[in-house]
């Protein structure tokens, strides 16, 4: 017995079988579009990846380009800053020595002062010399006596603590001329104001 399949199904299934060469070139076709695909896709990736690179690097210059220039900019900041802190010292030094020189002018005008009030009638200073707060007074005067008066007048002063006579001296004058002068030195030590 001979069966015929009049199913529509089967003759499809007949109908699409590749027949020998033509299926194969096909397949070689569908192959080739795959890989030119694949190649062109990594092309496209590679040129994405070599552009956002380029961007990065770009943007990595210019942030190296302006931080040089913040940097220039800072250095000058701190040179001028360094220029005034410098100038600041310098003028606090001023300060500090003008305080200072002030603090000490009222001691001298008391040395002097004190010593001017001190001197007896008779008496000449030819040199005062200070080193610190020791004095070396030098002078002439016509009597011993007017020697004695400017010590006891510069001890009781309050300004001058020891006082005593280095050297006292009666000077030779000439025949006629009358009585000679002393040449005295004193060493004494001034007690500023307020100490």
């Amino acid at each position: 017995m001979i069966r015929i399949n009049l199913l529509p199904v089967d003759r499809e299934r007949t109908r699409r079988r590749p027949t020998g060469g033509l299926g194969l070139q096909a397949t070689q076709q569908k192959i080739t579009l795959a890989c030119s695909l694949i190649l062109v896709l990594t092309g496209l990736g590679v040129g994405w990846w070599y552009w956002s690179l380029k961007l990065q690097t770009d943007r990595i210059e210019e942030d190296i380009v302006t931080s040089q220039k913040e940097t220039a900019r800072l250095r000058t900041l701190i040179q001028q800053v360094q220029a005034n802190d410098a100038r600041r010292a310098q003028l606090q030094q001023r300060v500090g020595l003008i305080e200072e020189l002030r603090k000490d002018r009222e001691g001298p005008v008391h040395m002097l002062d004190e010593i001017s009030r001190s001197l007896p009638d008779m008496l000449w200073l030819s040199e005062i010399k200070q080193q610190g707060v020791d004095l070396t007074i030098s002078g002439r005067c016509t009597s011993l006596t007017a020697l004695s008066d400017f010590v006891d007048n510069l001890k009781l002063g309050g300004y001058f603590k020891p006082v005593e006579i280095l050297d006292s001296q009666v000077e030779q004058s000439p025949p006629g001329a009358g009585s000679g002068l002393t040449r005295f030195s004193i060493k004494a030590t001034f007690v500023p104001p307020g100490t």
